[in-house]
C-alpha cells in the first residue's frame, strides 16, 4: 500500500506512560515516556528530531488529554481514534499496538475522533459536572425516601415528588423535631389533591433515632448538592453570555416560549442565548427542552458544521441504522450502541412526543410505534430530530412543522404505492383485483 503520511507517529497512552513509535522497528524505533509535564516536553522534543508532523494516538478514559493538548500546542497534526479503527490480530502488547498505530497512520488508514472546540470544551465541563450533582442529589433524595419508608412515613404515596414545596417543608419539620401528623398535614399546598386527613395518617410511623438522623444527613448533602446546581447554573449562563455578547437579536424576532417542567431544567434565559449562539430557535421544535438544546451546545457546540450531511450528523450520534449488507442482502439493519450524551437527551426528547400537540412528528412516533415497537420509534424519532436540528443551523432554516393534512396525504400515497407493488408483485389481473374487491 501507497505511504500517505510518511512523516507520522503512534502512541498508545495510559495511565502511567506513553509509547511513541515513530517506525517499524520495536528496538530502535519505539520510546517509553512517563505521564508528567516534563516527559510530555521531552516527547516533544523526540518527536520533532524525527521530522514527526502528524500523530495518531489510541487511548481509554481521560488519559490522552492533557497529552493530546501538549502536542497540539506544540504544532503537531494530533488525531485521537478509537480502539474499533485500531484492532490487531497479534498478540497484545504496548509496544505492537504504538507500531500497529503508527503503521495505519502512515497508510492513512484512521480517522480522527470527534473533539469539540475549546468554547464547547469549557461548557462541557461544566455541564457534565452539573450532570454528576444531579445524580448525586438523586441517590440523595433515594435514600431519604428509603429512610422515611423503613419508618412507614409513606409521604411518597400521598404526593409525587418529596422534594417538592410541600415535601421539603414536611421533611424539614420533621428534622426540626415535629412528629404529629396531623400538624404536619397543615403543611400542604393547596395544590396537592390527597386530603389532609389522609396526608396526616401516611405521616403517621414509628420513629427512628437512626433512620431520622440518616435522613437528615442526607437531606442536608441534597440541600448543600442543589446550591451547587445553582451555582453551577450561573457559571453556564456567564460563559454563554460572555460567547454571545457582541451578537444582539432583532427586534422583529419572536422566540417561542416553552413552560419549563422539570425541576432540573436549567433556569436561565437559554431560549435567547441559544438563538445568539445557532442563529436559529431550536425551541419551536415539538418536544425539545431547554435540557436538550444545552446539551447540544455543551456536547457539539459549533462543532456541528464540522458534519458535511444530516446523514454524518445522525451517524455520529449512532441513531442510523448500521446497514451490513452481504450478497445484495441486508444481514442487519441494527442502530449500533454507543452512549453519546446529545443522543440520550435527543431520545428522551422523542420519548415525550407523542405528550405534546398532534403533529407531524407525533403521528410518525406513533406509526413506527405501532409497526416496530416504542423503542424503535424513539430511536427513529431521535434521528429525525438530529436532522431537523442539523438542517436549521448549518443551513439557517427556520422550523416549519410539517402541515397534518399533507403528512397524511403522504402517507396515503405511499400505502397506494405499496399496494401497486403488491398487485404488481403477485401478476393480478385486472378482473382479478375486481373480483377480489366485489
Amino acid at each position: 500500500m501507497v505511504v500517505m503520511n510518511p512523516h507520522a507517529a503512534g502512541i498508545d497512552a495510559g495511565s502511567r506512560s506513553h509509547f511513541v513509535a515513530v517506525g517499524q522497528d520495536p528496538q530502535k524505533e519505539v520510546m517509553e515516556f512517563g505521564v508528567y509535564s516534563q516527559d510530555h516536553e521531552m516527547m516533544v522534543d523526540y518527536l520533532r528530531s524525527h521530522s514527526i508532523t502528524t500523530v495518531a494516538m489510541e487511548s481509554t478514559g481521560s488519559y490522552w488529554q492533557s497529552l493530546f493538548f501538549a502536542l497540539q500546542s506544540a504544532g503537531f497534526e494530533v488525531l485521537l481514534v478509537s480502539g474499533h479503527q485500531t484492532k490487531n490480530v497479534r498478540a497484545k502488547t504496548d509496544v505492537k499496538d504504538c507500531v500497529w498505530i503508527q503503521k495505519l497512520h502512515s497508510l492513512g488508514l484512521l480517522r480522527g475522533c470527534f473533539l469539540p472546540d475549546k468554547e464547547s470544551a469549557r461548557l462541557r465541563t461544566l455541564q457534565r459536572h452539573r450532570s454528576s450533582l444531579i445524580e448525586e442529589s438523586s441517590k440523595m433524595v433515594n435514600k431519604i425516601q428509603k429512610a422515611m419508608r423503613m419508618m412507614n412515613l409513606r409521604l411518597d404515596v400521598v404526593i409525587s415528588d418529596i422534594t417538592g414545596k410541600t415535601g421539603r417543608a414536611i421533611i424539614e419539620s420533621i428534622i426540626d423535631g415535629e412528629r404529629n401528623g396531623t400538624a404536619l398535614s397543615e403543611l400542604t399546598d393547596p395544590r396537592v389533591k390527597k386530603s389532609p386527613e389522609e396526608v396526616a395518617m401516611a405521616l403517621q410511623g414509628h420513629w427512628d433515632e437512626e433512620l431520622l438522623y440518616e435522613m437528615t444527613e442526607c437531606y442536608q448533602i441534597y440541600t448543600f448538592l442543589q446550591g451547587k446546581v445553582k451555582s453551577c447554573e450561573k457559571r453556564l449562563e456567564s460563559l454563554l453570555d460572555e460567547f454571545t455578547r457582541e451578537i444582539h437579536i432583532e427586534e422583529e424576532v419572536v422566540l417561542k416560549k416553552k413552560q419549563l417542567k422539570g425541576k432540573n431544567q436549567p433556569k436561565f434565559n437559554l431560549p435567547e442565548l441559544s438563538y445568539k449562539f445557532y442563529g436559529v430557535d431550536l425551541f419551536a421544535i415539538e418536544s425539545i427542552s431547554s435540557s436538550t438544546v444545552l446539551t447540544l451546545i455543551c456536547e457539539v457546540g459549533m462543532g456541528i458544521y464540522n458534519f458535511k450531511t444530516s446523514k454524518q450528523f445522525s451517524s455520529f450520534l449512532r441513531l442510523a441504522p448500521n446497514n451490513r449488507i452481504s450478497g445484495g442482502k441486508v444481514i442487519s439493519s441494527r442502530t449500533p450502541k454507543g452512549s453519546n450524551r446529545l443522543a440520550l437527551a435527543l431520545r428522551n426528547a422523542a420519548n415525550t412526543i407523542d405528550k405534546t400537540k398532534d403533529g407531524a412528528l407525533t403521528r410518525f412516533f406513533k406509526r413506527v410505534a405501532y409497526k416496530k415497537g416504542r423503542g424503535a420509534a424513539v430511536t427513529a424519532t431521535a434521528r429525525k430530530l438530529a436532522v431537523i436540528i442539523w438542517n436549521m443551523i448549518v443551513k439557517k432554516e427556520p422550523y416549519r412543522a410539517l402541515n397534518l393534512e399533507i403528512y397524511q396525504k403522504q402517507m396515503k400515497e405511499k400505502a397506494i404505492a405499496s399496494i401497486k407493488r403488491k398487485i404488481n408483485a403477485l401478476g393480478m389481473s385486472n378482473e382479478e383485483l375486481h373480483a377480489a374487491l366485489s
